[in-house]
């Protein structure tokens, strides 16, 4: 993928990443907690187009489960390609990258959520290496929409390990 570009967003991607991939209020507050070095929000350019995104979590968890079995464990959330742009190692690309900046960091392991009827998504990390948690699946929090309302999610929460 040598014209894809990876990066922590900058204040001034706000614009493109909205007119692309939508959802101004997450991305306003993905780069308010970047700022904050409470997460890192990464961003795939391609011909100067943002094409996708993810972002680290660095925070306590939402969930009080995770924030319980898990604690202090980054999570990896919010993984989005845009659709002409899936299917070609787009993701895969970004959730390397979220790694590689954990690894760098000194985490020795990363966990995510995924909800349980998304299986194409399970399948993906599974071939990443994550594996599910021996705990039951929780209730997560979507992103809020435009009016501020968070949809609830039942997921699975898988856990990958980091090489040192």
């Amino acid at each position: 993928m040598r014209d894809l570009t990876i990066r922590p967003a900058r204040p001034d991607d706000l614009t493109s990443l909205i007119q692309r991939l939508g959802q101004d209020r997450f991305f306003a507050d993905r780069l308010d907690r970047q700022t904050d070095q409470r997460g890192v929000l990464l961003t795939a350019w391609r011909a100067g187009l943002v094409i996708g995104d993810v972002y680290l979590w660095l925070e306590p968890a939402e969930e009080p489960e995770i924030r319980e079995h898990l604690p202090g464990t980054p999570l990896v959330t919010h993984l989005e390609i845009h659709p002409e742009h899936r299917r070609q190692g787009v993701g895969t690309s970004l959730i390397g990258a979220a790694e590689q900046l954990l690894t760098v960091a000194g985490h020795d392991q990363v966990a995510l959520a995924v909800e349980v009827t998304n299986r194409a998504a399970a399948k993906l990390y599974t071939r990443l290496g994550y594996q599910e948690w021996p705990h039951p699946p929780v209730k997560c929090y979507s992103p809020g929409d435009d009016n501020g309302h968070r949809r609830v999610e039942i997921c699975n929460v898988m856990v990958k390990p980091l090489a040192g």
